[in-house]
């Protein structure tokens, strides 16, 4: 396994980072088994794997506390990132919802306390505050972003030295090289990837977007018809099955599963610190472990960019996955 230091921090990193959102079940993803995920933390963890990421929004906890669990015994071996929302950073607040993190997670400390989304109605300085606040107490060690756009990214790190920004980024996502990706390797802020096989297209799973179950095909990448989408737009789901042929032929040329050849071609993008691979029972993980032995070569890389640079430009220049008016800013 290979390991990267995040920003200025004392925290290293695995390359590859167990996400899991897939443990909270529910709307999103439908049932899960709470022993297979579980089991998929420990075969995390048996891998090298020491980075996991999750969030309170994932079904009210429940994420939290299926970590937290089977962490117990293993914490030590754990670098656990968790969340809070933007509305959740006003002073008053954000004690109470950390210390619920807390309990979630049967832990003392947070390794990586990360904003959610920005909070526009807080002023970034008081963020800030309290969290270097929290890092007092001992309750969190280093706090970072997710999902902030060059606005929001450039302000608050203003205040602080921030270690990472997490954003959404794959071969069907490729917004954020735009802008984003670039200031936070100016900054020295480390891009933690989520969503790089797209929530299961880039696995090679489904040969069309009926097959999409409903609570993965409402990104803009989809049709606002379908029925938990909330965005507003037609989107392109016959180029997006085009483009997924084309990428397909290439890893079949590479000798690759599409998957694999998905996650190496983001791990290699410059500024790229770890990228976050959800799972949901062992033998899923499994099979995505392999890509730390893959190299692609500059040429496979731009034919690549080359093949998805169609959906590229039909997304435009909104980041956010799920809505037409973006959160990004």
């Amino acid at each position: 396994m290979d390991y990267v230091q995040l920003g200025s921090t004392d925290l290293s990193v695995s390359s590859i980072a167990l996400g899991c959102w897939p443990f909270a079940g529910g709307e999103v993803w439908g049932f899960q088994d709470r022993g297979d995920s579980i089991n998929t933390v420990h075969a995390a963890l048996d891998a090298g794997i020491n980075f996991f990421d999750t969030a309170p929004a994932y079904e009210a906890g429940e994420s939290e506390r299926v970590l937290g669990e089977a962490l117990l015994g293993r914490r030590h071996e754990a670098v656990v990132a968790t969340k809070l929302g933007g509305s959740q950073t006003r002073p008053d607040r954000i004690r109470a919802v950390c210390r619920e993190s807390l309990c979630n997670l049967w832990t003392d400390y947070i390794d990586l306390y990360q904003i959610h989304w920005p909070g526009h109605d807080v002023p970034a300085a008081d963020t800030v505050a309290a969290l270097q606040e929290l890092k007092s107490l001992g309750w969190i060690r280093h706090f970072s972003v997710c999902n902030y756009g060059v606005q929001d990214f450039g302000e608050i790190s203003g205040f602080a030295s921030i270690p990472s920004n997490q954003l959404p980024y794959s071969l069907l996502w490729r917004v954020v090289e735009a802008e984003i990706l670039p200031l936070c390797r100016q900054r020295g802020a480390g891009l933690i990837c989520y969503s790089p096989l797209m929530q299961g297209l880039l696995t090679g799973r489904y040969a069309g977007a009926d097959e999409v179950p409903d609570g993965l095909s409402r990104t803009r990448l989809y049709s606002c018809s379908r029925p938990l989408a909330q965005h507003r737009e037609p989107g392109c789901e016959d180029l997006v099955f085009t483009v997924l042929d084309q990428i397909r032929d290439v890893a079949s040329n590479e000798g690759l599963s599409m998957a694999l050849l998905s996650l190496a071609w983001v791990r290699q993008q410059a500024g790229v610190a770890s990228v976050l691979v959800g799972a949901r029972n062992p033998s899923e993980l499994t099979r995505n472990l392999p890509v730390l032995e893959v190299t692609l070569s500059r040429q496979t890389q731009d034919r690549l960019a080359r093949i998805t640079d169609p959906v590229r430009s039909h997304l435009g220049s909104n980041p956010d996955m799920w809505f037409s008016e973006s959160r990004f800013r």
